[in-house]
């Protein structure tokens, strides 16, 4: 009852302090909640009625997957309901077509259909028809990519709240020293005191995830319009009414809340009587030896999983879930040795006159207050360096490989594109398609691959990166490989060698490897002749016009003609770009919070220190300038640090792009980043100035 009579007198004499801990739990449970609603709103998507053949019974479809053991994939280009399936179709009932020969509807008894169909092809009854609609396909890419940003943001904010409610109650728990040396010289064991933490943490906890629960019931709603709204979601998407969001969000919140006052907790009964009369202004002891082994086990982790990755699967560092979970990593160790770094970076930084002097010394000197502003910052400044700087990097590497490997001066892109005849001209048509290929014992892999028309046209106008072999020698028998095919688990395939290919209708035919490519970004092959994919259309055309040739004679093709160098522009779909600013815009109000209620706090208590500042001559714009300035220097280390971590990531990026034989284009999203750093001075320096106002008064 001691411990609960503490917590509540705590709460209500230090409500100023816990209000940036209870809104960014109740902030967090709020978001968790919007995203779990929104991931049980794609697992299961509204079942609609067939469309495409709704006034049919029975629905046949040409055969679509490639079944190989027990594992199906969906074939590049399914098989079209034959003109003899039809013929025996039409015997049954009458059939429906709409000009597309993937399907058609029958009138006619299922089991009839079934025995004429045979291996030929899938049939359908009942709901499962809307297999035929093409929207179902789309629709389940969509909810794919909801999928992934929900999943993502819903990770960034629970890696960040905890990161902010556990620096604020350990810089809360670092303000109280005094308080507690005074609880324990009344009597108060350590155990009081820790328990006492822990149920103000536990009230807090209770409170604010429940209201989170009330602001993401309002907020899910919001987030479906706006996923619609900017064409990520399909435009049926709505949010379902579940409870397992909740639940999880709820208990997060609490657990969020009272892990991040274990610690504190720790450190708080461990604070002997004397500690009530201590008035240092130098921080001493500031890194536990747990904290600093826990920093330093994270430190060897996080740069040993990268160098891991690096050296044996380079490519996995251009993915997007790698590259946006690896530097948490990194991020959680350096935010744990902040207080051992801050001193170092301070002295590093270069601040002009006494009163930079001043600022600096004082940073230095007061390491929790610094650390626990800079930590914030060095989230904000990390995530938003290595995640947009991540991804434009991939998206400039593939742009400039893409630019690289070809010698044409101009590209035609389209659907079914028609032959032209250019004099003087070089023109290479190739199709998209795809291939299956067994990949150990019993997997097949599903590579998408390109088609070529005219091979030596083709191989005059290619600049592929060449490990072994010679692209010249594409032909009908042959297959362009690339190093990640050639070093499977199948084992090492040469040129020269033969392997077992299903082609992208679903044929099996045996291959030469005519040439192996470096891997590079993940577009370098496969390359396979026209005659191996009859049912792909021509979707691209690679020109070399003869000088003074007009390019518009190349719009006969039906297509859109524009230089290589546009067709290879870089590009960030708005899908991707959307996901990742709502991922950092997380980061940057959780940042605002950390801020406004660290510095708030950390002023609070520096009355005398501002006092006998004024006494020694300072007037009162000095000491606010003063104020302003420890602010913006915290910020500044923060700022170095998380541009470190985010240095480190993309270089491992860089390394990653170098060995695959990809262009390491390392593109710093300087602008974002300047924005995010800007919103963290701006919060940093107000904060910090209303606090001293009222403060020095």
């Amino acid at each position: 009852m001691l411990s609960l009579g503490l917590a509540v007198s705590g709460l209500r004499s230090r409500w100023t302090t816990f209000a940036g801990s209870f809104v960014a739990v109740a902030l967090g449970v709020g978001l968790l909640v919007t995203m779990g609603l929104g991931l049980a709103s794609t697992f299961d998507a509204p079942e609609r009625a067939p469309r495409r053949f709704a006034a049919s019974p029975v629905v046949v479809i040409g055969t679509d997957k490639l079944t190989v053991g027990r594992v199906s994939h969906q074939l590049f280009h399914p098989h079209p309901v034959d003109a003899r399936l039809l013929t025996g179709l039409r015997a049954l009932g009458p059939v429906a077509t709409d000009g597309r020969p993937d399907a058609v509807g029958v009138d006619a008894d299922p089991e009839d259909v079934r025995r004429v169909v045979g291996d030929r092809g899938r049939v359908l009854t009942g709901d499962e028809r809307r297999q035929a609609d093409p929207e179902r396909e789309r629709d389940a890419e969509a909810l794919v990519t909801v999928n992934a940003l929900l999943g993502t943001a819903g990770g960034v904010t629970a890696f960040v709240s905890v990161f902010v409610v556990a620096s604020t109650f350990a810089f809360a728990v670092a303000l109280r020293r005094r308080e507690f040396g005074l609880l324990r010289t009344a009597g108060a064991t350590p155990g009081q005191v820790r328990r006492a933490l822990l149920t103000e943490a536990a009230l807090l906890g209770v409170a604010a995830s429940a209201a989170g629960c009330a602001l993401g019931a309002w907020g899910a709603p919001v987030l479906a319009r706006v996923l619609v709204e900017g064409g990520i979601a399909p435009e049926w998407f709505t949010i379902r009414a579940v409870g397992w969001p909740f639940h999880v969000a709820f208990w997060t919140g609490l657990a969020v809340a009272v892990s991040g006052a274990c610690a504190a907790a720790r450190r708080a009964g461990r604070t002997g009587p004397a500690e009530a009369l201590r008035e240092a202004d130098v921080d001493s002891g500031v890194l536990p030896l747990g904290r600093r082994l826990l920093g330093a086990a994270l430190l060897v982790t996080g740069t040993a999983l990268l160098a891991w990755t690096l050296l044996t699967d380079p490519s996995d560092l251009l993915k997007r879930k790698t590259y946006t979970t690896q530097p948490m990593v990194l991020i959680t160790a350096v935010a744990l040795l902040a207080p051992l770094l801050v001193r170092p970076v301070a002295r590093a930084l270069p601040l002009p006159g006494a009163t930079g002097m001043l600022v600096r010394e004082n940073a230095a000197a007061a390491l929790r207050r610094t650390a626990a502003v800079a930590a914030p910052v060095l989230v904000t400044v990390a995530l938003a360096g290595s995640l947009l700087g991540s991804a434009e990097t991939v998206t400039a590497s593939k742009a400039a490989e893409a630019r690289q490997q070809t010698a044409a001066d101009h590209v035609v892109t389209g659907e079914n594109l028609k032959p032209v005849r250019v004099p003087g001209a070089t023109l290479s048509p190739t199709a998209s398609t795809g291939v299956f290929i067994r990949d150990g014992e019993s997997a097949v892999v599903r590579y998408e691959a390109r088609a070529v028309t005219d091979p030596a046209a083709f191989a005059d106008l290619a600049r592929l990166p060449m490990v072994a072999g010679d692209i010249r020698a594409l032909d009908e028998g042959s297959i362009v490989i690339n190093q990640e095919i050639a070093n499977s688990e199948s084992g090492n395939r040469a040129v020269g060698d033969r392997m077992d290919v299903w082609l992208g209708d679903g044929r099996q035919v045996s291959l030469r490897v005519a040439a192996v490519l470096a891997t590079g970004t993940g577009d370098n092959g496969p390359y396979v002749t026209a005659a191996n994919a009859p049912a792909a259309t021509v979707d691209r055309i690679d020109v070399r016009l003869p000088p003074g040739a007009d390019p518009a004679v190349l719009r006969a093709t039906g297509g859109t003609v524009t230089t290589t160098d546009a067709w290879a522009a870089p590009r960030t779909s708005p899908q991707t770009r959307l996901g990742l600013l709502v991922v950092l815009g997380i980061a940057l109000v959780y940042t605002a919070i950390s801020l406004a209620n660290t510095l708030a706090m950390a002023t609070s208590v520096r009355g005398g220190e501002l006092r006998s500042l004024r006494l020694t001559g300072a007037t009162r714009p000095q000491v606010l300038a003063i104020v302003a300035g420890e602010a913006l220097f915290a910020v500044a280390v923060g700022a170095v640090l998380g541009a470190a971590v985010a240095a480190v990531g993309l270089a491992g990026l860089g390394a990653a792009l170098a060995s695959l034989s990809a262009p390491a284009t390392i593109t710093v999203p300087w602008g974002p980043v300047g924005i995010a750093l800007g919103g963290c001075a701006l919060v940093a320096v107000t904060s910090s100035l209303l606090s001293a106002a009222r403060t020095g008064r």
